[in-house]
């Protein structure tokens, strides 16, 4: 137990006869009604409901009128579920980040935030037993709507039980018709400058969603996979190859083999032709003997090798449908990694071969439907079968005509659907594109030009940005707000810009579900004419948006709408975002803006149990915050979520929280200390004594306390925030209360009230307190907020205060280096009277006397610094003397017992003779006291 705990504790104790009760009241015992037990379950809703009641963010904009505006961008959660642990580390960051950036100057305005469109949300409203083809689509978008909105609320409860402070009155949400609009502004403007627009391509399709997807919205996992080896027999061989040899193919997805148009294979590479018993076999020379082992093909001949480029144009059949003819092309991205240099090519089922079939005129062949299975044109035996049920009979099919090589299962990683958790396909339909492509070189710029934290974020955004492809922003949801695209009677879709402006004004109004509302002609300005709908006629896309490209918007319909300006100064989100809200944020800020919409990127990791398992609701090891606010506190929360390394996965659970809790009570316990020892609060700021009268000893904790504050200002502004709880929790627990307090009671409890030693000790425990809760508050907001109550640092809130400087005329370093050689003297000292206590020649510090023989130097350092050598050692007797004594570190020291008895009131050890046994100092002192009383 620290000092100031121990201390506190014998205080509130009936001090048992250890020295007179007519003593005791002449002491300066300790008294607050800052209790030692946070009791934190009881007084946070408390203090939340009064931050409610009092409008205290308002108020915090209102002190900060006219200041440097600083602006953290949230991102949104999504609407769906109670808040998770990882919602609260991020929120619980983000508003340590606000409030210490207020308390530094700056006016800060928080807009927390929500994302409201998309599948999840469908899903639940469908559960619930709405079917939105029997409502329709407009009321089935209220419904989901009105859901939407009710957990938002939910949310927001959570968010604001954590403490966080913010305009939670006025969020902005995706699904509101001011976002919406905004919304329409920016597609309006990226597709009249050229990057939007319609085509035919290879996307993520999930089956399970019956929607493509955005690459943010898929994840990978390990699954096990038949791969085939397959003969496509020579059909026109052009002279190269003749009609009976086989080229070889190799593929994971035998289900994408009915949809084959043709074999790539590498102009450069050298291409053997092989004698088997499976007849003349074409593989990637280098792979020969290898392959031919897979084969389980022992008596083979090499009969000629012919490079990649001398295949290009010859025709083989198709194995299943031998009337169609495969086409052999050359391409640069087949590789020799695996398979066998001849790669299998369907263009309506990946982006490499969509390409290299579109370069020799293929048509992009698609046979699977929305729902994953094939269809009718496959043949009687494949139709409708689910693409995983098609493989085993692909498979099947081609063994039985004598095609298959080799059947073989791996495990691979394969994309699945972040949502339902099911694999997904790649397959070719007509969607809505927004182009990197013609903005990369831009894109990539922006990226140099950011500060990010940690800095391998920079590598890691740019490689994403430099690989990926266009940005496929069609969904086939009813639930999103509409791709507002307006088609001509010849099917042309209709990029004007007066279209755009008027259905983001229709939006505004009304809401996106307008555009299920009225009549594609309705949707169009009064009076619209177009060449390509002479008569007037008009369709509607039905397709909606992308969920990434609502929330990629908000820069716009959250910071621009609200007159907050373009950039934000921080995004903050976790490390799943640079695939996500980072990613499509900058692609939508660059297009419309020209320069990203963050100035700083910050990210943090995920949320772990102790054993390192991720947390999850499928893993039983999910701790919800309000379990852990209802058991410990939501300042606890704060205090976890401030200590971890949290820009790496952070580990969550009972051991580790009941750390924090100590750690908690080390800190209110040394601060119950400093306010109880402050006259019951009487002593302000207007009683403290000008540093340059303090005694050295005083300054130099003023030093340290300087040095604490410039700390963790700077750690702060670094989002160190570890390190802030690090440099104050050992600045409280080692120099102050281990050190300071545990000798500074003796004259605060013995000496008179108004004696400038205690006056200057109350200044040095006022300024830590003043200085202390408020570098706290950002962390511990509820805790601050109760010192505040007490302290009065400012009558409404501690959350409208600035961090308190120390100001300090005085050589610091000379100061600092001068204590360093005591305190080295200290140590020596307190390691012989540890040594006297292990022998049991002395119980307490204060049954001894010590002798010191140091150095000329160090002697004076003491005469500068300690007028009562004793004292500051807490013993009851020390003097310097000239014998050589027991050598120890950097000093001599020789400790005995103490002679005469304890005083009982101050418990120093006294041979004086006075009433009661009282030392010379305390019967002075009630000597004065009572002369006063009379």
């Amino acid at each position: 137990m620290s000092s100031a705990g121990k201390e506190q504790k014998r205080a509130d104790r009936n001090l048992e006869g250890e020295f007179e009760m007519d003593y005791k009241s002449t002491l300066h015992m300790p008294k607050t009604r800052f209790e030692m037990r946070g009791n934190l379950t009881k007084k946070e809703p408390k203090f939340q409901q009064r931050w409610a009641e009092m409008e205290l963010f308002e108020k915090m904009l209102e002190r900060r009128e006219g200041a440097e505006p600083w602006t953290l961008h949230d991102g949104p959660p999504y609407a769906n579920g109670d808040i998770h642990l990882g919602h609260a580390l991020n929120k619980i960051l983000k508003d340590v980040i606000n409030k210490s950036h207020y308390m530094m100057g700056n006016r800060v305005d928080y807009i927390p935030g929500w994302d409201t469109h998309g599948l999840p949300i469908e899903t639940a409203v469908t559960k619930l037993g709405y079917d939105r083809k029997k409502i329709g689509i407009p009321e089935f978008r209220r419904i989901c709507h009105d859901f939407a909105l009710e957990q938002v609320e939910r949310q927001k409860k959570g968010f604001l039980s954590l403490g966080c402070i913010g305009d939670y009155n006025h969020p902005y949400i995706t699904l509101t018709p001011d976002f919406e609009a905004r919304q329409i502004e920016i597609f309006g403007k990226m597709a009249s400058d050229g990057l939007i627009y319609q085509g035919l391509k290879p996307v993520y399709w999930s089956p399970s969603s019956e929607s493509a997807l955005a690459e943010a919205e898929v994840e990978y996992k390990d699954v096990k996979s038949p791969t085939i080896y397959v003969k496509f027999a020579v059909k026109d061989g052009r002279g190269v190859l003749e009609e009976g040899d086989s080229i070889v193919i190799w593929t994971t997805t035998p289900w994408t083999i009915p949809g084959n148009l043709g074999i790539s294979v590498h102009p450069r590479f050298d291409y053997a032709v092989v004698k088997t018993e499976q007849g003349n076999l074409v593989v990637l020379a280098e792979l020969v003997d290898k392959l031919m082992e897979e084969f389980g093909i022992t008596d083979y001949e090499v009969l000629r090798t012919i490079k990649g480029k001398d295949l290009e144009f010859i025709t083989t059949k198709h194995p299943l449908y031998p009337e169609r003819d495969s086409l052999v092309m050359v391409g640069e991205h087949v590789t020799a990694d695996s398979g066998t240099g001849a790669v299998h090519t369907a263009p309506g089922f990946g982006m490499d071969d969509f390409m290299i079939g579109r370069q020799y005129g293929l048509p992009i062949y698609v046979n699977v439907d929305a729902q994953g299975r094939l269809m009718e044109d496959t043949g009687e035996r494949l139709a409708g079968l689910y693409v995983e049920d098609a493989n085993k009979e692909v498979v099947k099919w081609l063994d039985e005509l004598g095609a298959l090589l080799k059947l073989q299962f791996i495990t691979h990683s394969y994309p699945h659907d972040w949502r339902t958790k099911k694999p997904i396909i790649f397959r070719a339909t007509t969607q809505w594109f927004a182009s990197i492509d013609k903005i990369r070189q831009q894109l990539l710029d922006q990226i140099h030009s950011i500060h990010w934290v940690p800095a391998w974020g920079e590598g890691r955004m740019h490689n994403m940005i430099a690989d990926r492809g266009d940005w496929c922003i069609s969904r086939q949801r009813a639930w999103g707000v509409p791709i507002p695209i307006i088609y001509g009677e010849d099917g042309t879709p209709l990029m004007d810009k007066a279209i755009f402006e008027h259905v983001a004004d229709l939006f505004r109004e009304h809401g996106s579900n307008i555009w299920f509302e009225l009549e594609a002609k309705d949707l169009v300005p009064e009076g619209y004419t177009s060449e390509h709908s002479p008569n007037g006629t008009f369709t509607k896309e039905t397709d909606t948006m992308d969920v990434w490209f609502d929330s990629g918007s908000s820069h716009t319909g959250a910071m621009i709408e609200r007159g907050l300006g373009y950039p934000a100064d921080l995004y903050f989100e976790g490390s799943d975002q640079y695939r996500g809200w980072f990613n499509s944020s900058l692609i939508v800020g660059t297009a419309v803006y020209g320069e990203a919409p963050y100035k700083e990127v910050l990210s943090h990791g995920f949320v772990m149990d102790e054993k390192g398992v991720k947390m999850s609701k499928s893993q039983w090891n999910a701790v919800a915050p309000a379990e852990i606010t209802k058991k410990y506190g939501a300042d606890i929360l704060r205090l976890w979520s401030a200590t971890v390394d949290y820009q790496a996965d952070v580990s969550m659970g009972d051991k580790i929280l009941k750390q924090i809790a100590e750690n908690y009570r080390k800190v209110r316990n040394t601060f119950r200390f400093l306010l109880a020892n402050l006259d019951d609060n009487t002593f302000t700021k207007k009683d403290r004594v000008p540093f340059d009268q303090l005694p050295l000893l005083d300054q130099y904790m003023l030093v340290l306390l300087k040095q604490a504050e410039e700390k963790a200002e700077k750690a702060y502004l670094e989002y160190r925030f570890a390190d802030v709880v690090t440099s104050l929790t050992n600045l409280m627990t080692n120099d102050l209360s281990a050190y300071y307090l545990d000798y500074a009671k003796d004259i605060l409890y013995i000496e008179r009230e108004n004696d400038p030693e205690r006056r200057a000790v109350q200044t040095v425990l006022h300024t830590y307190a003043d200085v202390l809760v408020r570098l706290w508050a950002p962390i511990l907001a509820h805790t601050a907020e109760e010192i505040n109550d007490i302290l009065q640092l400012d009558e409404e809130s501690i959350h409208l205060t600035d961090f308190a400087k120390v100001e300090l005329e005085a050589d610091e370093e000379q100061i600092l280096a001068d204590m360093k050689q005591l305190l080295a003297v200290r140590k020596d000292v307190l390691k012989a009277l540890e040594e006297k206590r292990a022998a049991g020649e002395i119980k307490k510090s204060l049954e001894a006397a010590v002798k010191l023989h140091v150095d000329p130097e160090t002697r004076a350092l003491f005469d500068k610094y300690v007028p009562k050598l004793a004292q500051w050692l807490i013993v009851s007797d020390a003097e310097f003397v000239d014998d050589e004594l027991p050598q120890y570190e950097v000093s001599q020291v020789l400790v005995d017992k103490a002679a005469g008895h304890a005083c009982p009131r101050c418990w120093n050890f006294t041979t004086a003779e006075n009433e009661d046994g009282l030392c010379d100092r305390c019967a002075a002192i009630v000597a004065e006291e009572a002369a006063e009383a009379e």
